[in-house]
């Protein structure tokens, strides 16, 4: 889960939102499995997708859920509807957030089973996995573009990936698209942000049926303090640099609120200028513990801004008429087994006494 507050965009903005969202409300961590149950009952059909759509940046991270947005744990239907659940062959397997109409951004580590498309399903305007609505909308996948340096230049580097859909969706109050930063958006360390998915609650309990999505609410943490939990004390002759350019680090060290199996690719949220962006990808964990005892490292989003950009202008719209028939939206009610795509622990070493754990934490809560 991730947290943020949008603000809004002047009375032109707020006019086409709120006619957006009229129209709508009138139209009819790494993997962990959930197996669709065999004939599950279908949604309303997808309605036309309107004409002369409203520009990007008016839509982008406008969520419709009104209200104080605090704590955790089950969110709200209608909450982040960016967010999406990854399918690898009809069991979900990681989290994705919608960046646009056509597009879905996910981790990299994610697709290491598979790289045809088809093996893949988006899950859209879903609350409860178990539960499908009439907003709720199964994607087909048309092209995966995984970053061409994914785990080359460092481990878990460039941990990133976009999904382009077969059919643009149709907005509606629970399908809306996350806002993209740019490389210059600058976040300030003590803002709220959210995290969201449907991953594992710890490493050996898994989410109950049907499945709520849960976020939390977590806070940036510099570079440099973070890394300080990567380290191993006994040695000091060498400091390996876990925290890559290419990061980001969120945590909540008093409740204990973490990214598991399951909720990898999954987003990270800040409220910038009324606005939700994302600006983390769930990447990698030491650990998902009833207590958090480290950082969640994400992909950093505005890292790659240019590269974002740089791929869907060079990739042609794909060609509704080829897309496969439009599929109902499953209902997914148990589990399989784990494989690649969960969260992962990195490579270095992480273990620690709790008593150092215990002096970082307070060291980190001191520095103003």
């Amino acid at each position: 889960g991730t947290r943020a507050q949008p603000s809004g965009q002047g009375r032109r903005g707020a006019c086409l939102l709120a006619a957006l969202l009229l129209c709508s409300s009138l139209l009819p961590l790494h993997a962990q499995d959930y197996t669709p149950t065999p004939g599950a009952p279908g949604t309303l059909d997808v309605p036309p997708t309107p004409k002369g759509p409203p520009d990007q940046a008016e839509v982008c991270g406008k969520t419709s859920f009104q209200g104080k947005i605090f704590g955790g744990q089950m969110a709200k239907p209608g909450r982040w509807p960016w967010q999406a659940s990854l399918l690898f062959r009809g069991s979900h397997i990681c989290g994705a957030v919608l960046i646009d109409k056509n597009w879905v951004a996910s981790a990299a580590h994610c697709f290491q089973r598979s790289r045809k498309p088809s093996d893949y399903r988006v899950l859209l305007g879903y609350h409860q996995l178990g539960s499908p609505t009439e907003y709720s909308r199964q994607m087909t996948v048309n092209r995966l573009i995984l970053h061409e340096n994914f785990n080359k230049v460092h481990n878990q580097g460039n941990d990133i990936i976009l999904i382009q859909l077969h059919k643009p969706v149709t907005y509606s109050s629970h399908i809306l698209p996350a806002c993209v930063p740019e490389n210059t958006t600058k976040v300030p360390l003590d803002r709220s942000c959210w995290i969201s998915g449907w991953g594992m609650i710890r490493e050996d309990e898994f989410l109950a049926a049907p499945f709520p999505l849960q976020d939390g609410e977590v806070f940036l943490m510099d570079d440099k303090r973070c890394e300080a939990f990567f380290q191993t004390p006994e040695v000091n002759t060498f400091q390996y640099k876990a925290i890559k350019d290419d990061m980001i680090c969120a945590v909540d060290f008093v409740s204990g609120k973490y990214i598991c199996r399951g909720d990898s690719g999954g987003p990270l949220v800040c409220l910038l200028n009324g606005s939700w962006y994302v600006i983390g990808l769930a990447s990698w964990t030491a650990a998902c513990l009833e207590s958090a005892s480290s950082p969640n490292i994400f992909t950093k989003v505005s890292h790659f801004s240019d590269w974002i950009k740089k791929k869907k202008q060079e990739t042609p719209d794909a060609d509704p008429f080829s897309a496969p028939p439009e599929e109902k939206a499953p209902t997914l009610i148990g589990w399989r087994s784990f494989g690649t795509g969960t969260t992962i622990k990195p490579r270095i070493c992480v273990t620690a006494l709790s008593s150092q754990i215990l002096l970082l934490q307070s060291i980190w809560f001191r520095i103003p």
